[in-house]
């Protein structure tokens, strides 16, 4: 409010300040400002000029902001914009004609008018009117530029906290079905291998708090990403024993790259869930990471079959793909296809982050 206020008065003092100069700069020109009496004259009408003004430009804005004028429909604002301007112009000329009357400051022309009070009135009138035009203008087109930005920030901002909602209902969804799951695993081992059921929870302590950390970020490093999945597939491992195979084909150069936390540990999740999980010998799962021209392409291929009816919800499809448009919009993409007759592939490409 208060800066609001400082630059209201600044930009007043520019207004008003620039137009003495200006008037000044011609009374020069057109030598009115060499004897005494002529300083005493262009000085003292300017002075009356300037001061009525600024009083009634400042009047003109507390009636503004009184009747809330910029916050009403645009045709209403116009017809207000040219009612206001023409009465503080009425007002203005009565005031001005009557000092200078008073001060014996009128020139030539008004002098010829003084008969005529009517004439003399009309000449301050369109006088002011054009002044309090301009300076109207400028102060509407001001406010009106300034509320237009402010309703795009405050959209922008809303998209925003839409997106991170949407994006945070996502993970609501993701992370307690890895919990369940993992917590089933455990559970299997509690009777038959205590020892390593006190390392299963060790191990599923740590990838909670992993998880817990990302629930701040849009994305994270893929070498974080796969710490995750490689504890996961130690737990389920535990379950599967030798039904369960896992393959790694990580390029190096491409554990950097961010990728949507808990992703790709969702789509290995399914793998074994919708895959292995329903094979009697059970299967292979393998995490693939690698560049392919300008994407970072991360496959998940599982042994299995891709069945049409739940392949959005049990693969997560929709959610996946819901992510990749928040975070990446349509650059990033992500389909699932039965590669042959006992494979189902999973692949994400993220345009890559240099």
């Amino acid at each position: 409010m208060w800066l609001a206020k400082r630059r209201y008065w600044l930009f007043q003092a520019i207004g008003w300040g620039g137009y003495t100069l200006i008037s000044l700069f011609f009374a020069y020109s057109f030598d009115q400002l060499n004897t005494r009496e002529q300083l005493v004259h262009v000085f003292g009408r300017l002075g009356i000029f300037v001061v009525l003004g600024l009083v009634l430009s400042h009047l003109m804005r507390s009636l503004i902001l009184s009747i809330d004028l910029l916050q009403k429909k645009l045709e209403k604002q116009f017809l207000y914009f040219l009612l206001i301007t023409l009465f503080f112009s009425i007002i203005g000329s009565l005031f001005f004609m009557q000092i200078l009357l008073n001060y014996n400051l009128l020139n030539k022309r008004e002098n010829e008018f003084l008969n005529n009070k009517v004439l003399l009135v009309a000449s301050g009138i369109f006088s002011f009117f054009v002044y309090f035009f301009i300076w109207n203008l400028i102060y509407f087109i001001y406010h009106y530029v300034t509320k237009s930005r402010k309703q795009q920030l405050d959209t922008l901002r809303l998209e925003s906290m839409v997106k991170e909602l949407e994006l945070k209902t996502i993970k609501a969804h993701i992370n307690p079905h890895f919990i369940f799951n993992s917590l089933n695993s455990i559970r299997a081992l509690v009777d038959e291998n205590p020892q390593r059921a006190r390392e299963a929870i060790t191990e599923l302590s740590n990838i909670l708090r992993s998880s817990m950390q990302t629930e701040k970020m849009e994305t994270v490093p893929l070498e974080k990403e796969l710490l995750i999945i490689r504890d996961y597939l130690a737990l389920e491992n535990m379950r599967f024993e030798d039904r369960l195979k896992v393959e790694y084909d990580i390029d190096e150069d491409t554990l950097n790259q961010p990728v949507p936390p808990m992703m790709l540990q969702t789509l290995v999740e399914n793998a074994i869930k919708h895959g292995i999980s329903k094979q009697i010998n059970g299967g292979v799962v393998l995490v693939k990471s690698a560049f392919t021209g300008d994407f970072h392409e991360m496959l998940v291929r599982n042994t299995g079959q891709l069945n049409s009816i739940n392949s959005e919800t049990g693969f997560g499809l929709s959610s996946t793909t819901n992510r990749l448009n928040l975070i990446f919009g349509d650059k990033a993409r992500f389909d699932i296809r039965q590669v042959n007759g006992s494979l189902v592939e999973a692949r994400i490409l993220i345009p890559v982050q240099i």
